[in-house]
């Protein structure tokens, strides 16, 4: 091939490479486009939701449960269930002050501030609206919160004396810095599934018992040890690579689920977790390490009093194969250290 005919086809794969990435920038921008789309179609889809507002005959429909009132002087009907109706304003029931367990679920709510007013409220189910915050002041009896599937983006609103179980799974939460630790002495499990978090930071919920952090995106396992009464910690499904974070503040985990991460090695990870006393079943399958040789005997040699793995339990002949070996890289190590002792005299 002459210079020539050199300079004529590099000077073709350039105008190629040039015209290729034209073509890539043409979709990157096209791509934005119908994202921007996307969002303003679903802006407008919000827009046309119509204005239904809940009233006296709705709430006469589905009522029920009839109890005495908190001061024991009359009777009132303390259940009510208005889920998948398409309402988009509940103000009414401002003054329906008796009410103890609520279904709002599957409406078009963005808004209900109003029920603050509901000082009697045990449970309250909230699923499937419009929420991007709750504002609800502080409810005295609130036990049971539920606001899955919604559009929260701040958990402002939700820290309530005698709440218990709090979940709002399949929302934008990225920070729990909203959370008020002072408030939330009798939270037991908190569920923050298919949210947006990073990290495990910002928990500092020391009598929270379960934690559900699956389908987020964190890659950071760190501030757990204010937890000491933690003892179920489901993260499936996020991006974990190793397993630093974990400490001796976690005097009560049993059960850790990191199904569906990207842990390594076992080897250089699971002895992380030899702090951990009470320890008794772990799920890593669906990660890197879990490819390795001899995955099951590596785990339980670094954590003698695990139960089960994977859901399965781990039998008679594998823990006696993981005591050999174990016994074996101990001897071992004493055999090199005994030798390095030698040399150094020498």
């Amino acid at each position: 091939m002459s210079d020539n005919e050199a300079e004529e086809t590099f000077g073709e794969e350039e105008d190629n490479a040039e015209e290729a990435g034209g073509e890539e920038g043409d979709e990157e921008v096209l791509g934005e486009e119908e994202e921007k789309l996307g969002e303003e179609e679903e802006v407008e889809e919000e827009e046309k939701v119509p204005d239904l507002a809940l009233t006296e005959e709705h709430i006469a429909e589905c009522l029920s449960l009839l109890c005495k009132t908190g001061d024991g002087l009359a009777h009132a009907y303390v259940r009510l269930d208005i889920h998948d109706r398409q309402l988009t304003d509940i103000n009414i029931l401002k003054s329906f002050i008796h009410l103890r367990y609520l279904d709002l679920s599957k409406n078009n709510l963005k808004d209900i501030s109003c029920l603050s007013a509901l000082t009697h409220l045990l449970t309250l189910k909230a699923d499937y609206n419009m929420l991007t915050t709750v504002k609800l002041e502080e409810m005295p009896f609130l036990q049971v919160a539920s606001f899955n599937d919604n559009k929260m983006k701040t958990l402002e609103g939700c820290s309530h004396p005698m709440l218990e179980h709090l979940s709002v799974n399949n929302n934008l939460i990225s920070k729990v810095d909203t959370l008020e630790p002072a408030k939330l002495a009798r939270l037991h499990t908190l569920e923050l599934r298919g949210n947006k978090l990073t990290t495990t930071d910002g928990f500092n919920l020391p009598n929270l018992k379960n934690l559900f952090l699956a389908q987020n995106v964190i890659t950071v396992i760190e501030g757990l040890d204010r937890m000491s009464s933690l003892t179920t910690l489901h993260m499936r499904g996020n991006q974990v690579k190793t397993l630093d974070g974990f400490t001796d503040g976690l005097q009560m985990l049993q059960y850790i689920n990191l199904r569906e991460n990207s842990v390594m090695d076992v080897k250089a990870e699971v002895p992380k977790l030899q702090c951990l006393p009470l320890l008794r079943a772990m799920v890593l399958s669906e990660n890197p390490c879990t490819e390795e040789d001899d995955y099951r005997i590596e785990v339980l040699i670094a954590l003698r009093k695990l139960e089960r793995l994977d859901k399965e339990e781990y039998q008679e002949e594998e823990r006696t194969e993981a005591e050999a070996i174990a016994e074996q890289r101990k001897e071992e190590a004493n055999a090199e250290n005994k030798e390095d002792v030698q040399q150094e005299e020498e």
